[in-house]
Formats: C-alpha cells, sequence, structure tokens
C-alpha cells in the first residue's frame, strides 16, 4: 500500500497579519509578491484574531524585514496600515499534486511517466492508478492491472452520453475511448426497436439504447458483468427495458429466435425470458386523448398518437408496416417513454428484432454461424435484423476477405451484416 505521508511538502512561509477590510486593497499593492499556487488561496484566516488575515507572501520573500519587496510597495502598505510579519507553515499533501508529480515521484529512475493514460470518472482527483499487465487471454476478456497507487478498490462510477455506469474494474472490460462509437450506434437505433446485444457486458451500448425508448436483450459470459448491467439499468431507471442474459453467444442468439412452448416458458438469467404483465391497450389510449387534447386547444400538432403506435410493435406483438418504422430520433414533449412503455414489453424477438449487435472484436466473427437458418420464415413478421459485427482486421487482411470470411459462416441470405 502505498504511504501517501511519502508526498508531503512542507513550505516555510511569511506572512502579513492585514485588517480583514483591507485585504483588497493590500492585494493589489502586493502583487507579484503574494503565494501563487494552483488552487491554494493566498489570503486565509488568522487563527488569534476574526478582525485580521494572513496575507501569504511568496516563496521568493525570505526576509522578515521585508527587503525582498520593493521599498516603494512597503510605503504605500504601511500608510495603509501597520505591518505586522508572521511566520506561516504550508504542508501540500498527496491529494494536491497532479498524476505526473505523483508517478515522478515513485516510478524508477531511467521511467518515463506514461504520455497517455485513461481517466475514469469525471474528476481530476484521482484515487487509484494503476497499469495492465500483459495481453487479455481469460474467458471474460477482462484485462488484469496493477495498483502503482492509491487505494486497491476498483469498483467506481463512469459518466457518458447522458448514462452513469457503475463497475468493478479488476472484474469486467470497460474502455472509456469507446465513447464516440457506442454514441455513434446507438443513434442509428429509433425508439421502440428491438435490439439483441450479444456480447453486452454492463450495458455500453444496451443502457443508451433503453433510454432511447428501446426494448434491449442484453447477454454477456461473465456473470460479473451481467451483474453491473443490472445495476446500471435501476441507476438509469430503463430496467424495464433491459432484459439480461449469462450465457454463451450462440445459445443466447438461438434461445432468442426459438418460439417458445407457451407464454411462460423462459425466463432472463436461466436460459429464458422474464415473464412479464399482459401488455395493456392503455399505454396507446392516452396518447391518443393526450393527443386529442391539444388539437381542442388549437396547438398545431401531428397525431402523437400515430406517431406511438407507429414506433412501437402491436398489442398482440406483431411488427407494424414498414412505414410505421421511420420513428423520430429526438425525444416529443411529455414522457414518450413512459406512453410506449407497455407495448414495448410485449415484444417477441422470435418475430422481430430490428438490431444485432456483436461488440467482441477479438472473436465475433466466430459466433456468426450462430445465424445459420436461425430466422423462421413462418414466425417472422417485418424486416430482417441488421447485424453489427465487430472485428480486427490483421495487415495481411482485406475489407473484401473479412466480409467473404463471415458470409461464409452464415451460409445464409437472412442477415445483413455491418462491419465497423
Amino acid at each position: 500500500m502505498l504511504d501517501e505521508s511519502k508526498f508531503d511538502v512542507n513550505f516555510k512561509l511569511l506572512a502579513l497579519r492585514i485588517p480583514r477590510e483591507l485585504c483588497k486593497t493590500a492585494t493589489r499593492l502586493l502583487n507579484g509578491y503574494l503565494l501563487d499556487k494552483p488552487r491554494v488561496k493566498p489570503i486565509t484566516e488568522d487563527p488569534t484574531s476574526e478582525k485580521t488575515r494572513y496575507m501569504i507572501l511568496s516563496e521568493k520573500v525570505q526576509n522578515p524585514d521585508l527587503s525582498d519587496i520593493p521599498s516603494q510597495k512597503l510605503d504605500e502598505l504601511k500608510k495603509l496600515c501597520e505591518i505586522e510579519v508572521v511566520p506561516y507553515s504550508l504542508t501540500l499533501g498527496y491529494s494536491y499534486w497532479t498524476a505526473d508529480h505523483i508517478l515522478k515521484q515513485i516510478l524508477p529512475l531511467g521511467v518515463e511517466v506514461p504520455s497517455s493514460f485513461e481517466t475514469i470518472k469525471n474528476y481530476p482527483r484521482i484515487k487509484t492508478v494503476v497499469n495492465k499487465v500483459g495481453t487479455i487471454t481469460n474467458e471474460f476478456r477482462v484485462p488484469k492491472f496493477e495498483i502503482l497507487a492509491g487505494e486497491s478498490d476498483m469498483v467506481t462510477e463512469v459518466k457518458q452520453y447522458g448514462a452513469t455506469f457503475k463497475l468493478d474494474y479488476s472484474l469486467v472490460y470497460w474502455n472509456s475511448r469507446l465513447e464516440h462509437e457506442h454514441i455513434r450506434l446507438v443513434s442509428q437505433f429509433r425508439p421502440g426497436e428491438t435490439i439483441c446485444d450479444m456480447f453486452a457486458g454492463i450495458g455500453p451500448f444496451a443502457i443508451p439504447a433503453a433510454q432511447k425508448g428501446c426494448l434491449v436483450y442484453a447477454n454477456d459470459l461473465n456473470p460479473d458483468s451481467i451483474h453491473y448491467l443490472k445495476i446500471n439499468a435501476k441507476i438509469n431507471k430503463v430496467d424495464d427495458c433491459v432484459v439480461a442474459y449469462n450465457m454463451d453467444a450462440r445459445k443466447f442468439i438461438s434461445h432468442l429466435m426459438a418460439k417458445p412452448i407457451c407464454a411462460i416458458d423462459l425466463e432472463s438469467d436461466n436460459s429464458m425470458v422474464k415473464a412479464r404483465d399482459t401488455c395493456s391497450t392503455k399505454a396507446i389510449d392516452d396518447a391518443k386523448a393526450e393527443v386529442r387534447e391539444k388539437a381542442v386547444a388549437g396547438n398545431d400538432v401531428k397525431s402523437e398518437a400515430e406517431d406511438v403506435q407507429n414506433s412501437t410493435r402491436t398489442i398482440d406483438g406483431s411488427v407494424v408496416a414498414e412505414s410505421g418504422n421511420a420513428h423520430s430520433g429526438t425525444k416529443k414533449k411529455g414522457n414518450a417513454h413512459k406512453r410506449m412503455k407497455g407495448s414495448i414489453l410485449q415484444a417477441k424477438p422470435w418475430e422481430h428484432v430490428d438490431h444485432v449487435i456483436m461488440n467482441l472484436p477479438a472473436s465475433a466473427l466466430q459466433f456468426l454461424d450462430a445465424f445459420r437458418a436461425i430466422i423462421s420464415r413462418k414466425n417472422w413478421r417485418g424486416p430482417l435484423p441488421l447485424v453489427h459485427c465487430y472485428c480486427f482486421i490483421r495487415a495481411n487482411e482485406t475489407q473484401e476477405f473479412i466480409i467473404s470470411s463471415a458470409t461464409s459462416m452464415t451460409f445464409s441470405p437472412t442477415i445483413i451484416l455491418t462491419f465497423t
């Protein structure tokens, strides 16, 4: 464990005891000769009196007779008030110093401080400094870290695109540098669509998609990822639109596309779909009533009830006509998410899925064979799903080669593949 006291630096300084009401004028007179350190105020309370303040002098003022300050400034200050010089001790501890300063102190001589690094959380007061060790080889694709400084607790929170993610960095995979890609892909989704995330992790795609009004079936092989996915769904108040699974990806997609024998045949987290309350028409009826009220009031409003019906599945679980899928990507006035909630939860993935996300670049291509003859023409309704498959392209490979390999893996014309 790092001894934070070793980073304490003590400064022996001088200070002037000045009447409180004269501090502003004295500050102007002593410009350039007061303490100038980031996040340290040069004026502080006098522990002996409420009527006076300490004005901490710069490190370059070392003589108690103040001979380091030009005589002209001293004369003006003496005309202002009586000058009293007092010793002042300032200690700057571990929490004051930057990460660069700390690393320079703890790294061996000759080892350069990293020029780039990733910070987790939105404030600069870093509590833990870690270093990734080796390559990722474990089943759950979780990196190994060594703690260089700070606390050994790896649980933290990250904020991205209006969502909050809680995670244990030692148990799950997270990369803040992928934020732009998360935003880019989710921007293609429309409210009311059904999303299948085969390698969901803690929810960097699933949570914002649910916030947008989509129903998300999210799976991950790592039980710790699913644990935090559920927590994040609750934190962001979208747990009613995220159905979590802890399965092998092949079994997950096969299970999701298979029509169950009965309505409560399957339950998530046990290879099954969680039974939901029967969907009511109240969500759409409420939207219609709201639009009628606006019309009576003289508002020039396009039929929002039509938008709600067109952006969700019908009550019996079927998919509306293709023209009804032209949802707006922006939020309407009022709680549109609440209005479509009941209808969204009645979606049937064996009848329709809009997007499938395969974000496991190291091996996602190897899972494409799970899509062979997976869609039942008898049950499927509406347009075919769009599969977003992420992969790494080696130096000796081309995009055409990857697409050819992907096509040979599926042997099926029913899936549209998108490689990013």
